[in-house]
């Protein structure tokens, strides 16, 4: 076997163990002498196994009468030891050294293929560490902004509640919700949205100290743990300074956004005592910021939540009436100014909610706006006005055009003229006696887009009407773009028009402009005498309000149809639109 494969140190045990050999190796006939060998071999083993305890020996012996059990006792590696009597055959001496010789390099194959699994086994379980920690750091940490979610959050409360119980101290709970931050992901695109919350983010980590939390609860809503408040008014003095880093403009996709925060404030212990009644308390408090002009802080008072549990209770119940049908429509008839017949009526959505009563539009609208049902109840609305205008006709009611206020959402909506469509179709109604009416806002909002939606409606036959109109954008120039029939003159300037020079000034002007654009002109609010006296003079076509009719349930509005009609039908003169391109076009 060749000393220099196993390395410098076990050549040097050879060479000590060798010499020392050559000393006795002329008393090897003498008992003391075969003794002493006999010990000096053992110890060259033990020498060579110490060096590597991986190589094969083999020992060769003439000696028949020697106990080899103790040998193999003592030096304790049985599986390399081999031992080998003389006068032994070259054949048994090369088989058994080539054996060893390959026991021993598959050996050493095995450990270095085992070296390299353990490298493998230690940079996977590296990577996996690194990947649960990822992954931990994803369960309690928003992916957009990076601060701590909802998850984080009450873990955060829950230690900030035993830490003030066991130092007898307050905190505040601040929840931070962005004003009008649905128009900007509406018109800027979410990826906007999503660099505005990444920006408020970072501002609000600045404004705080190392012991508190800012974390993001939802939407553009936060929430600020300060454990390091003392009182009330270090809790405003923090809303103060959130007011304040928020007030900046953010620069995204080329223009300046300027956002502004409701912020409502709840103290432990003074307004809850645990994680569910402190954010409540704190969101029912934020809602009040809101109500009272936005861009504000409010602190917690009893009442508050009482307002933001009953409106939780209304959104739940307003999906319970889009699925049970809980809606009905009244009507309100349009007058003529001149006549006194009736000739059309608006189609009034009223909510009859089971333990509330009959519920205002106003009540309810702005809500299924912000819970995402008013597609599905604006689209219930022109179904059922369609296939009850069809039905009056069925019955012999003089027949009359009724029209439906289309909200802004409902307005962009890709499905809206055919779903229009489709309730004429199935109510079995001429597309005449449908009349849609939009706000300026909505109309304005996109101006080439509402061109070709209206073109859509008008090339069906539906007219259209631009409600509120002198509240909005008032830009005289859509009237001459825009496929337009009506204006409505919204109700503020009719209250005072006899009183107030100037509102009747502006009725007026209004009239006038819209005749000489060939448009017909419904005045909105109608309640006295004098009212209708000043719109008669004025010219104004039609009007409604009090003065002649509040809105009634459809058996009422039948009955006062029947008692008010006049003989006279409703000619295609009284149907046909009174202007938009597309008439011009089919004119010329």
């Amino acid at each position: 076997m060749n000393l220099l494969n196993y390395g410098p140190q076990i050549e040097q045990s050879f060479r000590r163990v060798f010499s020392s050999v050559e000393v006795i190796s002329a008393n090897q006939q003498d008992q003391p002498g075969r003794l002493e060998g006999q010990r000096i071999g053992l110890k060259t083993i033990e020498h060579l196994w110490k060096a590597d305890a991986d190589v094969q020996v083999v020992i060769c012996s003439a000696h028949t009468d020697y106990d080899w059990t103790e040998v193999v006792e003592r030096l304790g590696h049985s599986d390399k030891l081999l031992v080998l009597r003389k006068p032994a055959e070259p054949i048994e001496v090369l088989q058994c050294a080539t054996a060893l010789s390959r026991k021993w390099e598959n050996d050493r194959l095995v450990r270095d293929q085992m070296l390299r699994l353990e490298e493998v086994i230690t940079t996977r379980t590296r990577g996996l560490e690194a990947a649960n920690q990822q992954l931990r750091h994803l369960a309690t940490h928003d992916p957009l902004t990076g601060l701590p979610n909802r998850v984080l959050l009450d873990d955060r409360l829950h230690q900030a509640i035993a830490h003030a119980d066991r130092d007898m101290r307050a905190f505040a709970v601040l929840v931070c919700d962005l004003d009008r931050f649905k128009l900007i992901n509406d018109s800027l695109g979410h990826r906007a949205g999503d660099e505005l919350l990444q920006e408020v983010a970072r501002r609000l980590s600045t404004v705080v100290r190392t012991a508190d939390t800012v974390a993001r609860f939802g939407g553009d809503e936060f929430v600020l743990i300060g454990t390091s408040i003392a009182d009330a008014d270090d809790a405003a003095g923090l809303a103060s300074r959130v007011m304040d880093v928020l007030q900046a403009p953010v620069r995204i996709a080329a223009i300046d956004i300027h956002t502004s925060p409701s912020i409502g404030i709840a103290m432990y212990p003074d307004d809850g005592t645990t994680t569910q009644a402190l954010l409540a308390r704190a969101d029912a408090a934020m809602y009040s910021a809101k109500q009272n002009g936005r861009g504000n802080f409010r602190r917690y008072s009893p009442g508050m939540h009482a307002g933001t549990e009953d409106r939780v209770q209304l959104e739940s119940d307003l999906h319970t009436a889009v699925t049970s049908k809980q809606f009905a429509l009244y009507y309100q008839p349009k007058v003529g100014t001149r006549t006194g017949e009736v000739r059309s009526a608006e189609a009034l959505i009223r909510w009859l909610h089971p333990t509330r009563g009959v519920v205002s539009p106003a009540d309810f609208i702005p809500l299924a706006e912000e819970c995402g049902l008013i597609g599905a109840i604006g689209a219930w609305v022109i179904r059922e006005a369609c296939r009850q205008a069809r039905a009056w006709q069925n019955e012999g009611v003089p027949s009359l055009r009724v029209s439906v206020n289309l909200s802004a959402s409902q307005f962009r909506d890709s499905r809206l003229v055919d779903n229009i469509q489709t309730a004429l179709v199935d109510a079995g109604l001429e597309a005449r006696y449908l009349e849609v009416e939009l706000t300026e806002s909505a109309v304005m909002s996109d101006p080439e887009q509402s061109i070709a939606i209206l073109e859509q409606l008008s090339a069906m036959g539906v007219l259209v009407s631009v409600d509120d109109f002198g509240t909005g954008y008032s830009s005289m120039s859509y009237l001459r773009r825009f496929p337009i029939d009506k204006l409505k003159i919204d109700r503020v300037f009719i209250d005072e028009i006899v009183s107030r020079p100037e509102d009747a000034s502006i009725v007026r002007a209004i009239v006038s402009l819209a005749h000489s654009l060939r448009l017909k002109v419904v005045a909105e609010g109608v309640e006295t005498s004098a009212q209708l006296d000043f719109l008669k003079l004025t010219g104004c076509d039609e009007y409604q309000g009090y003065h002649f009719s509040r809105p009634l349930p459809a058996a009422d509005f039948e009955r006062l149809m029947r008692d008010n009609h006049s003989g006279e039908a409703f000619t295609d003169e009284d149907a046909a639109r009174t202007h938009s391109k597309l008439s011009f076009k089919r004119k010329s």
